[in-house]
């Protein structure tokens, strides 16, 4: 029985990576700004300010190498730290910027993303 899970497990991986090699991105769902969490806003505040920044990484290029947003030419998209208050390192949740103005918000350290929107 577990050999059976663990075959359509690594057979499910494998679908989904091949899915990346071609290329196609999935689709990321939306969140709204009010169902973030306080320090997400916190973040949020920062970027639209222009500063300062609370962690020495706060506003390098995110590469997108999971492409699991869409596809935009290098140093389209920026990240940022979202404080995780019961964790003393940087922890996984980030807001990453487009610019053109899109923010994306994950709380898994890049393994799926949100569009935030601002307004219901």
């Amino acid at each position: 029985m577990l050999l059976a899970l663990w075959l359509t497990f690594v057979s499910l991986a494998g679908g989904t990576a091949h899915a990346f090699e071609r290329g196609s991105a999935p689709a990321v769902g939306t969140v709204l700004l009010q169902d973030l969490p306080r320090e997400a806003h916190q973040t949020l505040t920062l970027i639209k300010a222009g500063g300062p920044f609370p962690y020495a990484r706060d506003g390098i290029v995110f590469g997108n190498f999971e492409k699991l947003l869409p596809k935009r030419p290098r140093g389209h998209y920026r990240e940022y730290t979202v404080k995780t208050p019961w964790r003393k390192d940087r922890g996984p949740r980030r807001i990453v910027a487009g610019a053109e103005g899109e923010y994306y918000y994950t709380d898994d350290h890049y393994e799926s993303f949100r569009r935030i929107r601002e307004t219901p």
